[in-house]
């Protein structure tokens, strides 16, 4: 490899380490603006080239922040707490059916308001549902951190991941479901079936049958109805081959106003509680994988997969779920679209990546941003999860789902 490029995969690792590590507790989105920035102030990227990584992004950033708005409102609306309380009075005093439950709200969560809602929102209303009913949190909690990367290929919309994977060639929705819902349930259901089994002593203490209602208020009601609404849009939108970004973000938006007026209030603490340094991270990744790409190192494991069968394919899905948890699966995923767009290659190569790129991250905390988050989330709730806790129960969960994930996608016709 040539200076120049050995410089831009050593400045991107180097800025991939920090959105991981958060040297000096700094914020992800820092390291790789940082990174972005160094790379085209140093001239290893025009400057061109770099605002061409960042207008690549346009349908992500769109994405995101339409689902930020509309799993805030859910959040600051109660919708997510009611959900909470509804699950433990489903589970009439059974810590197994309430892991039921909340597997089930989490797959629907993920499914339709992606993989970040799940894990982030979710969370906190799962975690008050279960000391309301004198459950352990744990099983629960470790439900949400699992199903939100488990069920995180059901739709397109499920993992902004999914758009950087396919890019432009995102599959219509028909496609999508074609290939994707037998990997789906069968990644969805090994997951749930490891986390029961490691979770069965604990599972099988009593808990309260019953908790205190919630009543869902004004903007709650509304919130829900943006929420469906969201969800027609987008499936319309996904089923004509349509870009996802506009429609999340006009129907998010929409929903946010619909939520102010409804209850009088300004829309200014709304916007406060989003995670507005995602939208820099996410960028600052767009060029970084733009300077990447133009390395021969990138071409040259495209070529690599361009040139293998099934087998390649299906070695590559499992080589990205594990790489993933080395280097999160933002920018894993940006850089394997990058290679698989280049690649062109068709048949199994791009879902066995998606696979691996969405599935991955259940092996450990740093595999994706929105296991972090959920760390993070607890953690500030005083329970702790080391790492190793982690990643010993993730072994044990995450490669069998992903051996049948890739397998079921291997039997597609």
């Amino acid at each position: 490899m040539e200076g120049p490029a050995l410089a831009v995969w050593l400045i991107a690792g180097l800025a991939t380490a920090g959105v991981i590590l958060r040297p000096f507790r700094w914020p992800e989105a820092i390291w790789a603006v940082a990174g972005a920035s160094a790379l085209v102030l140093i001239g290893l990227l025009p400057a061109a080239a770099a605002w061409r990584g960042l207008l690549r992004g346009t349908d992500v950033y769109l994405f995101l922040l339409g689902m930020m708005l509309l799993a805030e409102v859910a959040r600051r609306e109660g919708l997510f707490d009611w959900l909470a309380v509804f699950a433990v009075r489903a589970a009439a005093g059974s810590g197994t059916r309430l892991l039921a439950v909340v597997y089930g709200v989490g797959v629907l969560t993920t499914a339709f308001l992606s993989n970040d809602a799940t894990a982030v929102v979710l969370t906190p209303a799962v975690l008050t549902a279960a000391r309301a009913a004198r459950a352990n949190p744990m099983p629960h909690l470790y439900a949400c951190a699992f199903v939100a990367n488990a069920a995180s290929f059901v739709l397109p919309i499920s993992n902004p991941a999914n758009l950087v994977v396919f890019g432009a060639h995102l599959p219509s929705l028909e496609a999508w479901l074609l290939r994707f819902t037998l990997p789906s349930a069968a990644a969805i259901g090994a997951t749930y079936l490891a986390l029961w089994l490691t979770q069965r002593d604990t599972l099988a203490e009593p808990i309260a049958p019953m908790v205190p209602p919630v009543r869902l208020q004004r903007g709650g009601i509304v919130a829900g109805i943006g929420t469906g609404a969201t969800i027609l849009v987008v499936l319309v939108a996904s089923a004509i081959g349509a870009d996802l970004g506009w429609p999340i973000f006009l129907a998010g938006s929409g929903t946010a106003l619909a939520v102010a007026l409804a209850t009088r209030q300004g829309i200014g603490p709304l916007l406060g509680g989003i995670s507005w340094g995602v939208l820099p991270l996410v960028a600052g990744l767009f060029v970084l994988v733009q300077a990447l790409e133009a390395t021969s190192a990138v071409r040259a494991l495209a070529g690599l997969l361009r040139d293998g069968g099934a087998g390649t394919a299906l070695v590559a899905g499992a080589a990205v779920a594990f790489g993933t948890n080395v280097t999160n699966n933002l920018p894993a995923g940006l850089l394997a679209g990058a290679v698989v767009q280049t690649a062109g290659a068709g048949g199994l190569l791009p879902g066995a990546v998606l696979i691996g790129i969405d599935l991955g991250p259940n092996l450990s905390v740093t595999g994706s941003l929105a296991t972090i988050l959920w760390m993070s989330a607890i953690r500030r709730e005083g329970l702790a999860v080391t790492d190793w806790q982690f990643l010993r129960l993730g072994a044990l969960i995450m490669p069998p789902a992903l051996l049948l994930a890739l397998g079921a996608l291997a039997l597609q016709p």
